[in-house]
């Protein structure tokens, strides 16, 4: 691995299997250590692709959970608009209606002015 450094040669574990005159998979299976010397020295340490991924992981996992509080928020906020709608409408109706003479009011008008 030094000697492939040194020359400038790009090391990977294939580049580091074919200088020994072994098959890659000999590195992977039998010396992991090794293969992982390797990844260390071209940046692609299992251990730090592992952090990176499980710091990613939990960032997302803190992102969906504030997602999920902001839906159920909006889902209530919706309820509660939807329910004043109806409301609303069903108002709206009622002083549609009253001039025509089809609804009665019962209330006093200082009730209806509101």
């Amino acid at each position: 691995m030094d000697l492939l450094q040194e020359s400038g040669t790009k090391v990977s574990i294939s580049a580091v299997a074919k200088a020994a005159d072994v098959t890659p998979a000999l590195i992977h299976n039998t010396y992991p250590d090794i293969a992982e010397r390797i990844r260390g020295v071209i940046g692609k340490s299992t251990r730090l692709q592992r952090d990176a991924k499980h710091e990613a992981l939990v960032k997302e996992r803190e992102s969906n959970r504030d997602l999920r509080a902001e839906v159920e928020h909006l889902r209530l906020e919706a309820a509660k608009l939807a329910s004043i709608n109806l409301t609303l409408l069903s108002k709206l109706a009622v002083y549609e209606e009253t001039p025509y003479g089809k609804v009665v009011s019962f209330a006093p008008p200082a009730i209806l002015a509101r």
